[in-house]
């Protein structure tokens, strides 16, 4: 007897795996973008990857101007750090106090001035192709690094980019949370939380008339991968909603208050908080989202009154938290947007997109923090000499984590593709 097939291709016991998991909230496109398979190594290294959407002026962050003309300086002054020679905006006081635990990469320059690209550049170390599209850094560590079966292997939050896996396959996605963290809320993670009165014993039922059914048709062959990505991820999907562990990790309740108190109370400061209870509890990716940078008009108050505070809080107490559970060692820590601002200020008091110029920011997993590393010119324009590319970076990031960015993938037509195809390590961080 064959298996039957749907119209939409699903085989009929897969409607059981799906109907087995959506009470518990696992919608069916969560059912493909949630598979999950065998890494192939298992280091025991962690990272966190902050995206600022919309590009971060660096001129008023990480790349004071001071002496530059006032049509670019802008409004901003700049305060010392607690690493001699280093300054940044007055609006980063938090994070001037843990200048040690970071490296700024300053001069950092690509050619892509549109948001897509330069996001799809700086979230995989690779330059677009229009006929390729590369994994994400969530992707290819979820490839490469193991974990445990009931905890994720990538977390986003509160959600990842669109295409995140790439020619890799549907099985290496994150699981969304689909919300950002409240302060001392739980969070109802769609796919962990049993909603609609649905009971583990609930859960236990459906998936033994799961096994029932496969043991009374057999598995058949000429499965295609969708297919077996799905297969496997019923069951990483079963293993992670009968946890604990899993479900404690999602829950800000059960952490300790010296650790609360580190952080602020708007949603990204919470979201570094939740990533540290994750990388604790053994995922190996938490990316967190910061909106808001693309600041065409009005680029000075938004930036004072809303985005730098909330980077502020967030990033030093995420820091600080990484140190005090003695993580940050084995958790490497990238920050980046997908392009800089303009240095010249618009007439409508902002700033523009401009991918010569920006920055990026690394800490941990055995990096060399409190350091300036590159250089841009007296105005913001361009590096001063030493032009250090998004694939450079994204070399740099993998070799904290010991993964060869070098190492070889085959594209589902044979394509030998490398992880990263032009960066150089940075030796200063190494």
């Amino acid at each position: 007897m064959k298996n039957q097939i749907c119209c939409d291709g699903i085989q009929r016991r897969d409607f059981l795996k799906i109907g087995a998991l959506a009470g518990a909230g696992f919608a069916l496109p969560d059912y493909y973008s949630a598979a999950n398979s065998e890494p192939k190594s298992s280091k025991t290294k962690s990272a966190i990857y902050i995206r600022l959407a919309g590009g971060p002026s660096h001129m008023d962050s990480f790349d004071m101007k001071p002496n530059a003309p006032d049509t670019h300086r802008g409004e901003f002054k700049e305060i010392k750090t607690n690493i001699p020679g280093t300054r940044i905006s007055e609006h980063l006081p938090k994070m001037a106090k843990c200048a040690d635990k970071y490296s700024i990469l300053r001069g950092v320059s690509h050619s892509l001035a549109a948001h897509r690209l330069g996001s799809e550049y700086l979230m995989t170390g690779n330059r677009p192709l229009p006929s390729l599209k590369y994994p994400t850094y969530g992707a290819v560590i979820s490839k490469e690094l193991k974990n445990a079966v009931d905890i994720p292997q990538s977390v986003a939050i509160p959600k990842g980019p669109t295409g995140p896996t790439g020619f890799l396959g549907l099985e290496y996605g994150p699981l969304e949370t689909g919300a950002s963290p409240k302060p001392g809320e739980p969070m109802d993670i769609r796919g962990l939380s049993l909603s609609n009165g649905l009971t583990i014993e609930d859960i236990d039922r459906r998936n033994n008339l799961v096994k029932r059914y496969d043991t009374a048709f057999g598995d058949f062959a000429n499965e295609d991968k969708i297919l077996s990505g799905m297969d496997e991820f019923s069951q990483k999907a079963y293993q992670m909603m009968r946890s604990n562990n899993t479900r404690e990790a999602f829950d800000l309740t059960k952490e300790s208050s010296s650790i609360v108190n580190m952080f602020g109370d708007s949603s990204f400061s919470q979201s570094c908080l939740l990533a540290t209870r994750l990388i604790e509890s053994g995922v190996r990716l938490v990316s967190i989202q910061l909106g808001g940078w693309d600041t065409h008009r009005d680029n000075f108050s938004r930036l004072k009154d809303n985005n730098l505070p909330n980077l502020d809080d967030g990033v030093a107490g995420l820091l600080r938290a990484l140190t005090a559970k003695r993580l940050l060692e084995t958790t490497s820590v990238f920050i980046t947007g997908e392009f800089g601002r303009t240095p010249k200020i618009n007439p409508r008091g902002g700033r523009d997109h401009y991918p010569r110029a920006m920055f990026c920011l690394l800490a941990g997993g055995g990096m060399n923090g409190g350091q300036l590393i590159g250089q841009s010119d007296s105005k913001g324009e361009g590096p001063e000499s030493r032009i250090i590319t998004p694939d450079d970076v994204a070399a740099t990031f993998y070799n904290s984590l010991g993964i060869d960015h070098t190492k070889e993938y085959h594209t589902p037509t044979g394509r030998p593709v490398m992880i990263v195809r032009d960066g150089k390590v940075i030796p200063e961080l190494t």
